[in-house]
């Protein structure tokens, strides 16, 4: 116990100092809206595949409620600046929603999760069955030509939402009904969020279970080691999650703030945590950086009303570009920005602390 508590102490007092010089100032450039058809376009992706960097979200002209008209739309562009419209695709009788893309094998997967909404909108969100749940995805070999929308075996009752890889193997966040119980419809605290595996992309089992109850999105990175930290969703404050294999255990700590549409992602060697922030002046997208189990907000983006789920693209050490959505500007469209970590900050800490963020957690939880 003395052990324990000694090993404790000094992971906090590593994180304090790490803390202290570890969070340069971001300078946020470029905001530009890339996308805005009119529609309600929402819940976007970002990444780069063979050169080609690719951008993709749901829209849906009935607005964001479930329907069967929403589609997924797919972007291309080979700077940021000018996109063009690769693909888009819907499943009959489903709603298309929170497109992830998976860089896996060769291949650009976008995943979906779809709730079964017949022919016309839904009314009412308390009368969706999750057990009705099915995920599906497109795919690409060039990012030119797509297949037809494939079903997901292994995912019926499951709502999928990103995806990560390490190793040969891809992992899905899903969520599901406790049980598959037949019971309230909607969302209630009685759903289990699990990591699904893949050999392929396509063909999915568990592999662990990292929320026993109110489930909800999950973002996950991994380490060299297979060492997972993960951002959840909750409907209090988010949570800090994190494992090593064979994932059995898992640790979990509450975040300062609830995160919608989260984020984790490696910049420069530091860790970065975005998605919508509930603040004073309403709801924001904003990024932060994670040191230790700490957020230090470092951008907030032009935002409001129904907004965030970023993507996240690192392009050097010092600069990157995300995505996000927002209605603040009337019907919600798609926007993006350019994003750079001030040299005068210090730079070359890049270099010393960021990846050291996975073992003080090991630290302070064991």
């Amino acid at each position: 116990m003395k052990h324990l508590q000694i090993t404790t102490i000094a992971a906090v007092l590593l994180v304090t100092q790490v803390s202290l010089a570890d969070t340069p100032k971001v300078d946020v450039s470029n905001v530009r809206k890339v996308f805005d058809n009119g529609h309600h376009n929402a819940f976007t992706d970002l990444t780069v595949f063979k050169g080609v960097f690719y951008l993709s979200f749901r829209s849906c002209p009935d607005g964001h409620g479930v329907s069967p008209n929403a589609s997924v739309i797919i972007l291309a562009s080979k700077d940021t600046s000018e996109w063009k419209q690769v693909h888009t695709f819907s499943v009959p009788k489903r709603d298309t929603r929170d497109p992830h893309f998976l860089v896996f094998k060769d291949r650009l997967f976008v995943y979906t999760g779809t709730w079964y909404s017949g022919d016309g909108p839904a009314k009412s969100n308390v009368d969706l069955e999750l057990n009705l749940h099915l995920g599906y995805t497109a795919w690409s070999k060039d990012g030119a030509k797509w297949s037809e929308p494939t079903l997901l075996d292994g995912t019926f009752g499951h709502y999928v939402w990103r995806a990560a890889t390490f190793g040969e193997k891809a992992f899905l966040c899903g969520r599901r009904k406790v049980g598959f119980e037949v019971g309230p419809k909607g969302e209630p605290n009685e759903i289990e969020s699990l990591m699904l595996e893949s050999n392929d992309g396509l063909i999915w089992r568990k592999r662990a279970t990292f929320q026993e109850t109110s489930g909800d999105e999950t973002a996950f990175l991994f380490d060299l080691q297979g060492g997972i930290l993960g951002i959840g969703r909750r409907r209090g404050t988010a949570q800090l999650l994190q494992s090593d294999p064979p994932y059995t255990k898992w640790v979990r700590r509450n975040l300062d703030r609830h995160i919608g549409g989260p984020l984790i992602a490696k910049w420069g060697g530091r860790m970065v945590v975005g998605g919508r922030h509930s603040t004073d002046r309403g709801p924001k997208t904003s990024m932060c950086w994670l040191v230790g189990s700490e957020l230090h907000e470092f951008a907030e983006l032009p935002s409001g009303g129904d907004n965030s789920y970023p993507g996240f693209v690192v392009i050097t050490p010092t600069e990157a570009v995300m995505s996000w959505y927002s209605s603040h500007e009337g019907k919600s469209s798609i926007y993006m920005a350019d994003l750079e970590i001030r040299t005068d900050n210090g730079a070359d800490l890049i270099r010393k602390h960021g990846g050291n963020t996975g073992e003080e957690l090991k630290a302070e939880g064991k």
